[in-house]
């Protein structure tokens, strides 16, 4: 019989944690058949991703993930849970359901929750009261699954959860694919230009992911750039009027959000990351297996993701100047960014493959169902 797996989403838009939920639900297959909850019911771009042939169903009658504490609703979303044979919730949007699991335990099946960051909200600092809550919760949970140090470190010592519950697992994509050559039409808009230093951005327009800071830093770029942002969100008018104010209207690229990265990728000459909060943001994973240098803020695991030839182009603290002067040296020098791409894409295929990071929830997850095998 399949494993029947609950996915408890804050937002099942198609992001990074999304992007990687449906990457393991295809990887499953025949294995597994899966429900789908989103807090946020009209967000549901990452179905789009999942394959043919593989059971689930978006979930239409399931308990809110969010409202006012109360025993009632823990209890109703522990009801709903104990129909699965397992139950992976996401962030913090998904945490009602990990406490629901700890007040009323008994009969429940395990589940494994994943942290992958934190919204604009947390984005400068955690808040206490959540942190408390976290800690509490989480005592329910079989495990903890984040990607990166930075999150492994506050799983530890901020939600003092005990080791053994705590599993880094990078995420990972198939680098292969990044290798081969673009479809030079896959952004649309954009025309390449080999006069033109194309600097990348792979982000949702929100506010943590700064972007803003991001076209100030470009246009202050003395080379002839063009901006492509690959992403779609709330804050596209206030990009634009960064652009306009900045004189590069004419040279910035917003074409939202597009399908399959490995065909467009590789059109930039580097990806830029201006975000004021991230963990391990698979944009730069990408990035690296498309050959491409980084320039980017500090932020989360991305210093120790890139490879050393990198480090000079991350910036040491936060600021459009600094990101400026990183995007300058290597916009000024196309064997540099040959260099430092080559060596963030041997980094990428050796470290970053999806195939170690398929093995490794497989068997987290069937460590929690007490199955070995059970997903194939």
């Amino acid at each position: 019989m399949p494993v029947n797996i609950l996915h408890l989403h804050s937002t099942f838009d198609l992001g990074g944690k999304e992007a990687r939920a449906v990457r393991l639900m295809n990887a499953f297959g025949d294995a597994a058949r899966h429900t789908i909850v989103s807090a946020m019911p009209d967000n549901l771009g990452a179905r789009a991703r999942i394959e043919k042939g593989i059971r689930y169903e978006i979930a239409q009658s399931a308990p809110s993930l969010t409202g006012k504490p109360s025993v009632a609703r823990y209890e109703a979303l522990a009801r709903y849970m104990r129909r699965f044979d397992l139950v992976l919730t996401y962030n913090w949007g998904a945490m009602d359901a990990v406490m629901a699991r700890r007040i009323f335990a008994k009969g429940a099946p395990p589940l494994v929750h994943h942290e992958d960051g934190f919204n604009s909200d947390e984005a400068r600092g955690l808040k206490p009261q959540r942190n408390m809550y976290r800690r509490l919760a989480l005592g329910a949970a079989h495990a903890l699954a984040v990607p990166s140090e930075s999150l492994e470190w506050i799983a530890l010592n901020t939600w003092k959860q005990p080791r053994g519950r705590v599993h880094r697992i990078a995420n990972g994509i198939a680098t292969g694919l990044y290798a081969k050559p673009c479809d030079p039409k896959a952004i649309p808009g954009f025309v390449p230009n080999a006069k033109e230093i194309v600097i990348g951005a792979v982000a949702g327009l929100r506010a943590v992911k700064d972007l803003s800071t991001l076209v100030r830093a470009v246009g202050g770029v003395s080379a002839r750039t063009r901006l492509v942002i690959v992403g779609e969100g709330p804050e596209r008018e206030t990009i634009r009027q960064a652009a306009a104010a900045m004189g590069i209207a004419d040279r910035l690229v917003l074409p939202g959000f597009l399908e399959r990265p490995y065909r467009f990728v590789g059109l930039f000459d580097m990806l830029a990351v201006s975000s004021q909060s991230e963990q391990f943001p698979i944009s730069v994973v990408e990035a690296m297996a498309a050959g491409l240098p980084i320039a980017s803020f500090p932020v989360g695991d991305v210093p120790k993701m890139v490879a050393p030839e990198n480090a000079p182009f991350i910036t040491e603290h936060m600021g459009e100047v600094r990101l400026r002067d990183a995007i300058q040296a290597l916009a000024g020098d196309a064997d540099l960014r040959k260099r430092v791409g080559a060596a963030n894409q041997t980094k990428a295929r050796a470290e970053y493959d999806e195939a170690t990071m398929i093995a490794r929830y497989k068997a987290l997850y069937e460590d929690a169902l007490g199955r070995p095998g059970a997903l194939g």
